[in-house]
């Protein structure tokens, strides 16, 4: 799935996700302490995935990875509850800053990232190995109640 994702928005190629170790042995990598993979699923079809791991190179700041969702799964609130979650754990786990990387063609995925409070910044951070990504964003994980000072309908 994650892969499928990854050829419809052109991002098959290296300075992508596309050529991480991690997709050929995801449950090794996010088992890790200060890493967590969340799936979707439905009927026993996976909708999508996303998770969080330490930003090599940033204190306590985590990355978002790997979020990507199947086009039946995208604009029902998947993404939502994967984000809610997510967010959450990354306060659980101690986290300050969670950052991700994106292309500028995911328009739905970035509208997404801004509803929860990512700031667009304008250049990368830490050492991902994704130099094709052209959009970058920064959430700081504080404030009061789970989920910070949002309060999101998913």
């Amino acid at each position: 799935m994650i892969r499928a994702a990854l050829v419809e928005f052109g991002a098959d190629r290296p300075g992508f996700a596309w050529q991480d170790p991690e997709l050929d042995a995801m449950s090794k990598t996010y088992a890790a302490s200060g890493w967590i993979y969340y799936v979707a699923v439905e009927g026993g079809n996976i909708l999508g995935g996303a998770g969080i791991g330490p930003l090599s190179g940033v204190e306590a700041t985590c990355e978002l990875q790997k979020m990507y969702l199947a086009p039946s799964a995208r604009g029902k609130g998947v993404g939502c509850r994967l984000m809610a979650n997510l967010l959450e754990q990354a306060r659980v786990l101690n986290y300050r800053w969670i950052y991700l990387e994106t292309l500028s063609a995911m328009v739905a995925a970035q509208r997404l990232y801004r509803t929860w409070g990512f700031l667009k910044i304008e250049k990368p951070l830490g050492q991902t190995g994704h130099g094709g990504c052209d959009s970058w964003f920064l959430k700081e994980l504080h404030g009061s109640g789970v989920f910070g000072e949002l309060e999101i309908d998913c």
